[in-house]
């Protein structure tokens, strides 16, 4: 059983003991954690708190712990039911509520699920915030409330058309060009929430041939979650089959994007931050961020269109956070995730969609032949593993001396830029572990590069 406590959220397998695995008693300990911070944050004996959750077998069991704990705090419950995590963040700020909670572990497997905690901003903790609620879980400082303070609950069940409805209105969302453009598409939803979600979001756009792939929200995944291309032969097949234009496929709680060509090939989960930025950055000039693991594809599209674009550590709070500050019109992250800040700092699916098929639509192009307009590069994603004496921090600074010739930045574990290709490494926070990340203009060149910092890395200890 595994339980992972972080400044991001609480994630665990479902089961076990207290401590061990994510147990009813810890959903508790942290639900009321977080109410506790929250209350402290917002200064009100009775403060506000969004629940939304994905469509996991344990969903239902976790919801009722969580709701409870608070309710138990003299917290108020706005319960949204079955919703994507993007829809819980605009819902936070919809209903001016104080924080939110979605109950998913994303792409992780269906014995998975996790709280991902939400400020009034329905955006992700602050690292000292998040912090901060791990002191309070380890300490026990809870105080429930009186019998006649408990906190209510209420409930918005319709909350997806409002955030269709939000995304309809985006400025640079062509629905008239879409629904011009005739498109079938295929979907696969693993049979979580994006199934309820996506449909809805295709057919508010004029999508009027979707062929659903695994849209019942049962919990019961039919593949690894992870948006992968390993996981994936399913819809591509169905798309080949059916000769749709397009594939679109979501993780369990619809805030990453993959994308699949009419000729069933991967457009390549890297490549749909890039896409979409492409188009926005055709119609509004400005800045972009994504994290330093991501594609250096990014880059040069935005180059292309003359903004700047900026690197963030990983994590999406940390790309809104550097988002906010260079004031970029777009960013997110290298597994699909697209934050588009004229809807909401957070990553969204449905965003990508109705961007990604304005784009398509407008171009004139097939699925393939967009692709093939970006800069071509491969990534490969390593890792090495060290016995715990090892001084894992120590190797990455001997690392980043040994690079000084190059450009090197050092945010988040050590990310060397060479001319034409880049290695990323991350020490890992809960195992002595080195993750390795590389990108080159082809696949044997990043995994050459990796290889070779391997093979660096293992003469210093």
């Amino acid at each position: 059983m595994t339980l992972i406590k972080s400044i991001s959220g609480i994630r665990g397998t479902i089961g076990g003991k207290p401590g061990d695995g994510l147990s009813p008693i810890d959903v508790v300990r942290f639900s009321s954690a977080y109410g506790m911070w929250l209350k402290q944050r917002c200064g009100k004996q009775q403060p506000k708190v969004v629940v939304g959750r994905d469509a996991r077998i344990s969903g239902e069991m976790v919801k009722n712990l969580v709701i409870g704990s608070l309710q138990g705090l003299g917290i108020d419950v706005m319960h949204l039911g079955l919703a994507t995590t993007p829809t819980t963040e605009l819902a936070v700020v919809h209903h001016q509520a104080d924080g939110g909670i979605i109950l998913t572990a994303s792409h992780n497997p269906k014995q998975w699920n996790a709280l991902k905690l939400l400020n009034e901003k329905g955006e992700f903790l602050s690292a000292a915030d998040g912090e901060m609620i791990l002191s309070i879980a380890e300490n026990e400082l809870f105080e429930f409330a009186e019998v006649d303070n408990l906190g209510k609950i209420t409930e918005d069940s319709n909350f997806l058309q409002k955030h269709v409805d939000d995304v309809l209105a985006l400025e640079l969302v062509d629905v008239e060009a879409i629904r011009k453009a005739g498109f079938k598409v295929a979907v696969d939803c693993v049979n979580s929430v994006g199934g309820l979600a996506i449909p809805a979001m295709l057919r508010a756009l004029g999508v009027s041939d979707i062929l659903e792939l695994y849209c019942e929200p049962n919990g019961q995944f039919p593949h690894n979650p992870e948006p992968l291309p390993e996981h994936l032969k399913d819809i591509s097949e169905l798309i080949k089959k059916e000769k749709a234009d397009v594939g679109f496929v979501v993780d369990p709680d619809v805030d990453r994007l993959a994308i699949i060509s009419e000729d069933g090939a991967m457009f390549g989960e890297e490549y749909t931050l890039v896409a979409v930025a492409d188009y926005v950055l055709s119609k509004t000039s400005g800045n972009t961020v994504s994290n330093l693991s991501s594609s250096r594809a990014l880059r040069d599209v935005t180059a292309k269109h003359g903004g700047t674009y900026y690197a963030a550590a990983v994590g999406e709070v940390n790309v809104v956070e550097k988002m906010r500050e260079v004031n970029a019109v777009i960013g997110g992250e290298g597994n699909g995730g697209v934050i588009y800040p004229a809807s909401h700092n957070g990553r969204d699916a449905l965003v990508g969609v109705a961007l990604f098929l304005t784009h398509l639509a407008k171009s004139g192009l097939k699925c393939s032949e967009m692709r093939k307009q970006y800069p071509a590069y491969f990534m490969s994603k390593n890792k090495i593993e060290l016995t715990p004496d090892i001084d894992v921090d120590g190797i990455l600074v001997k690392i980043k001396e040994l690079y000084t010739s190059e450009k090197v930045t050092d945010i988040d574990g050590v990310k060397i830029d060479f001319s034409d290709s880049w290695v990323h490494l991350r020490k890992s926070n809960t195992e002595p572990i080195i993750r390795i990340y590389s990108e080159a203009p082809t696949e044997k060149e990043a995994a050459d590069l990796a290889e070779d910092m391997i093979r660096v890395i293992r003469t210093l200890f």
